[in-house]
């Protein structure tokens, strides 16, 4: 038995010891303060006729056998409620509070509260299940909260939820069985929460504890990084949480650099504010990148070729893949790809393989097969075990692990506009088939969007945010679009606009107007449960805008006036959490070929707000799913959670999530975390570990590793605790049979870039923003603005018309 299943089962003999010393005879739960239930023990029958008990209903979803009986076997009274399932392909069954205003019980928004019911079941597929009334919305989930682990004889379930969001007035909640067996349950209870949580203080400036603070570190990025990936801290913790920093820039998209062979990477130390520049074999440029469960780094595909100077040829992409060690610093070859992937798409799955879409071939035409690599065999499988769909899902398409294992296409992607369909779809990879998701916005403006899955995983709804089309060259957009994947029919609604600041078009700083907002944003994930969104520009490669906001995914809204990075943020620049909780941004890549090697340092508020909560102990750092996991704390804490540490390039990191850790509080300094079962919410690997305190104040991260063999059911589908309403498919796709090809066209202009000017590290716009008239005065007023090099030598042809006296040079 491991480690950690043998000790989740010692802390449950430990409650039931400590619950016989309490107890010497099983007492009966009633109704009344501290207990806000009515008739918590099934002890007062139904309205003649009914098959419940006053103030229980019936209650689940999906495919599958069941029953719900009254029995004797009591806990304390003379009643109980057995729910079996006999059969089960999806779904739960979960006897619930009566969804309604006299049984439910009335709750305080942004208060906590203590759900506990004593339990026997045979199976492991059980979870604490809980409901919220909306106001507004009326009833809807909230959030599973723990998975009991099998017990013969009466154990006592208990767990505290996390603090009531605004807008509610009811909860209800009931163990959800998942898999085939019997539960029995009895005397329920949910408790306030009573404790008053201290004020904050402020250890700043007015300024800094309401809105955070910017610093530029006085260390350069000694490369010109593409990609950044926080590394796991192992074992070994400092006061910083350790996890260094990999960033990858290969030649970093400078011909010069390929042309000499330098390829290049860096990895930073967060506790020393060093670098170290890191031999790299192969042109990593626009390659893709993830976590494998172990820590090691899986790079994929990269430059195989710069294009050529007159626009034939476009950029081309490598087969290599190679894994990066962070115990020692240096990359080692994997097997091939089956073909190059230049902007391939990587996403860690469930069982921890990874799978992988889209990007440029080596001859420039779009990728169409879908790559997969084998976690356990160690290597990209060949395309025959691959299953295919022949689809062109366009280059850095951010493809996001829903909670059941299928995958969520939301749209965001960095070139490839004009692909089929509604802009979004959810692909099903057993099945093989593709549904498309209506409601996302101008879809063919979304290019270098940002998308995240919001804060808790659980909750299984994305955010995306941005964006616009780098072939037209619009100006980019302010739109943001909400989905919940645990509908019926998942289908994007508007969310709020992104707020504006400022924006340098070549002419110094102005407010921005109308519609304006920005591509290449970044959407940063932090341990309070909010989004930073920062960086991004107005136009591809050109105009950044300084604005920082955050979003709110309890309310749905921006807090807008952030400071912003002092640093220009745009093309090629990046933005993640760090183990200590700030936020690191580097790069920018403007159209004219230059980089910015500034790394600035983002302190959020509530690292100003006074002393942070300590993780004083982990007992365990390595966990496995359906665990129970013990850690102290040196003051209470509210809440407790999982962030997978960032692998992002070009706004997109579909791996970063947040996994909430419901607690069972012991005391003020002892809690048990209840660890999901669910490995598609929390792929297996390493993840920082905070703790945050009622105001919102988070510990330093503690490293912990997840993995192990499921808890759930070992064959077939593993079943999973989804919410009652959700839908195995939206509107059932019909079996696809795709018909296989190589590739598919894509013009050597697809990263928006005429080559017919200047070098190949310059990026000369296809197409000007709107507001430049179309003659050669203004496009040459424009590029000048924008610090292009003046007399850019012209390669054959002039499209552009920068050229008119025919003497070879742009804009002589």
């Amino acid at each position: 038995m491991p480690r950690s299943i043998r000790r989740r089962a010692a802390l449950a003999a430990v409650g039931a010891m400590t619950a016989g010393l309490l107890l010497t005879a099983p007492q009966q739960a009633t109704a009344g303060p501290p207990n806000l239930l009515t008739n918590p023990g099934f002890e007062t029958a139904g309205a003649p006729g009914a098959d419940m008990p006053s103030c229980w209903e019936k209650s689940g979803w999906g495919d599958n056998d069941f029953s719900f009986t009254t029995v004797a076997d009591a806990h304390s009274g003379t009643k109980a409620m057995r729910v079996s399932l006999t059969r089960r392909v999806t779904g739960d069954r979960k006897a619930l509070v009566t969804e309604n205003a006299t049984c439910a019980p009335t709750v305080v928004p942004g208060k906590q509260y203590d759900l506990s019911a004593w339990y026997k079941s045979d199976t492991p597929d059980v979870s604490v299940t809980v409901f919220r009334h909306d106001t507004t919305a009326g009833w809807q989930y909230w959030t599973d909260l723990q998975n009991p682990p099998v017990s013969a004889g009466w154990a006592r379930t208990e767990v505290r939820t996390p603090a009531v969001p605004p807008n509610t007035d009811k909860i209800t909640w009931g163990l959800s069985v998942y898999g085939t067996g019997t539960l029995t349950t009895d005397d329920y209870a949910v408790e306030e929460v009573g404790a008053v949580p201290p004020q904050p203080g402020c250890t700043g400036t007015p300024q800094e504890c309401a809105k955070g603070a910017w610093e530029v570190i006085p260390a350069k990025n000694p490369v010109r990084s593409m990609h950044a990936v926080v590394l796991n801290g192992g074992t070994s913790q400092t006061e910083s949480g350790g996890g260094k920093v990999l960033l990858i820039a290969g030649s970093g998209n400078d011909i010069s650099q390929f042309n000499a062979g330098t390829f290049t990477s860096a990895v930073y130390d967060p506790a020393t504010g060093s670098f170290k520049t890191i031999p790299t074999p192969v042109d990593m440029f626009c390659s893709g990148h993830v976590q494998l469960s172990d820590g090691r780094v899986l790079v994929m595909s990269g430059n195989k070729g710069y294009p050529s100077a007159d626009g034939k040829i476009g950029y081309q992409g490598l087969k290599d893949s190679y894994l990066f060690d962070p115990a020692t610093e240096t990359y080692t070859k994997t097997n091939d790809m089956n073909g190059g992937h230049w902007y391939p798409s990587a996403t860690v799955l469930g069982n921890g393989d990874v799978i992988s879409f889209g990007g440029l071939k080596e001859d420039s035409t779009g990728n169409v097969t879908a790559e997969k690599f084998s976690a356990a065999q160690g290597k990209w499988l060949p395309m025959n075990e691959v299953n295919q769909t022949w689809s062109y899902w366009g280059l850095y398409p951010s493809m996001i692990l829903m909670q059941d294992g299928r995958l969520f296409y939301s749209g965001s992607h960095t070139f490839g506009n004009g692909t089929q369909g509604s802009g979004a779809s959810i692909y099903d990879y057993g099945a093989n088939t593709i549904t498309d998701v209506p409601g996302l916005r101008k879809k063919d403006e979304r290019d270098e969007s940002a998308s995240v899955l919001l804060p808790p995983a659980q909750d299984q709804r994305v955010l995306t945010v941005g964006g616009g089309n780098n072939e037209t060259n619009p100006a980019a957009n302010r739109l943001t679009d909400l989905i919940d994947l645990k509908a019926a029919n998942p289908s994007y609604r508007a969310g709020p606009d992104l707020p504006q600041g400022l924006v340098d078009t070549g002419a110094g700083k102005r407010p921005q107007a109308g519609a304006e907002g920005k591509m290449y944003v970044s959407a940063v994930l932090l341990p309070d449960g909010k989004v930073l969104e920062t960086g991004g520009g107005l136009h591809d490669r050109a105009d950044p805008v300084y604005e920082a906001s955050f979003f709110d995914p309890v309310t749905d809204t921006y807090q807008a006036g952030l400071p912003s990075d002092p640093i220009p943020r745009t093309y090629h620049s990046g933005a993640f959490l760090l183990p200590d909780g700030r936020v690191m941004t580097v790069g920018d890549n403007p159209g004219n070929g230059t980089y910015n090697h500034n790394v600035s340092i983002y302190t959020p508020p509530y690292l100003f707000k006074g002393p942070r909560p300590k993780l004083t102990s982990v007992i365990d750092t390595q966990w496995v799913y359906g665990d129970t996991q013990r850690i102290t704390v040196d003051r209470p804490i509210a809440k407790a959670e999982l962030i997978r540490p960032a692998a992002v390039t070009h706004s997109s990191d579909p791996n970063q999530r947040f996994v909430d850790l419901p607690m069972t509080v012991v005391n003020n300094t002892t809690v048990d975390l209840n660890v999901t079962s669910n490995p598609n919410l929390a792929p297996p690997g390493w993840y920082m570990l905070f703790g945050v305190d009622a105001n919102g104040i988070p510990s330093v991260a503690t490293w912990v590793h997840l993995g192990g063999p499921s808890a759930l059911a070992a064959t077939g589908q593993e079943p999973s605790p989804h919410v009652h309403d959700f839908a195995d498919a939206p509107q059932a796709a019909p079996k696809q049979n795709p018909q296989r090809r190589d590739s598919v066209p894509v013009a050597p202009s697809t990263a928006g870039c005429d080559r017919h000017y200047g070098t190949v590290n310059q990026c000369v716009p296809t197409a000007f923003p709107a507001e430049v008239k179309d003659t050669t005065e203004a496009r040459c007023d424009w590029l000048a603005a924008h610090h292009y090099p003046a007399r850019m030598k012209v390669h054959g042809s002039d499209p552009l018309r920068l050229d008119p006296d025919h003497d070879g040079r742009a804009c002589g």
